[in-house]
């Protein structure tokens, strides 16, 4: 029997709906009135635990879960040691850095040396300042980043940017983007190649459902 990791947030309904595509029913996670983080599909031929987002390339990983649903972007600052399988092209967002509106930096090369850089995607930030040859100071946060450059503790934040809403709600503005982020299908990588639980199968029938014109 698989075992799914699956995300809870933004990605959960479209990781529902995309495995429901291919026989697969893991909406009981979707009831508000569920509290339960383990389910098994109806059809007792797969289960799926529901994990922080962060902790699904974890699970995969160590085995407890022999395939999972996470975002490119956690798959960067994390970088585990699993199968990246397939691109499932939805939960699109990217990953910025960004500045007060009002501030006079509007290209990263232009923050001065040795600021702050507030993110939640610690290695992220720091990979892409030491590639620039800029030593800055990234500050770890992990509720409202945005808050870092309107407090003033920081020049510039890194973050996840969907539609941009929250950074012109709060006076921020893009100035440069790190990378594109999707959601992807992972596997543990022993599991894939000795095919546990008919992986292969699952896997050719997303392929099919993502890539088979309509």
């Amino acid at each position: 029997m698989l075992t799914f990791a699956l995300p809870k947030g933004a990605l959960l309904v479209d990781s529902i709906r995309l495995l429901q595509s291919v026989g697969l029913d893991f909406s009981a996670f979707l009831d508000s009135s569920n509290r339960q983080l383990q389910i098994s599909d109806p059809t007792q031929t797969a289960k799926a635990l529901l994990v922080r987002a962060q902790d699904v390339p974890v699970y995969v990983e160590y085995g407890q879960a022999q395939v999972g649903i996470v975002g490119y972007d956690v798959l960067q600052e994390k970088k585990p040691n699993v199968a990246n399988l397939i691109d499932l092209k939805f939960g699109k967002c990217r990953l910025s850095v960004a500045v007060k509106e009002s501030s006079p930096y509007r290209r990263t090369v232009e923050l001065p040396p040795h600021g702050r850089v507030a993110s939640k995607f610690v290695h992220c930030a720091r990979e892409h300042f030491h590639n620039l040859n800029m030593p800055v100071e990234i500050v770890p946060l992990y509720g409202s980043v945005e808050l870092g450059p309107i407090t003033g503790m920081s020049e510039a934040i890194v973050d996840l940017v969907s539609t941009g809403r929250t950074l012109r709600e709060n006076g921020l503005i893009e100035i440069e983007v790190l990378f594109e982020s999707t959601a992807y299908l992972i596997a543990h990588p022993l599991s894939y190649r000795l095919n546990v639980g008919g992986l292969d199968e699952l896997i050719g029938k997303l392929r099919n459902q993502l890539f088979t014109p309509a």
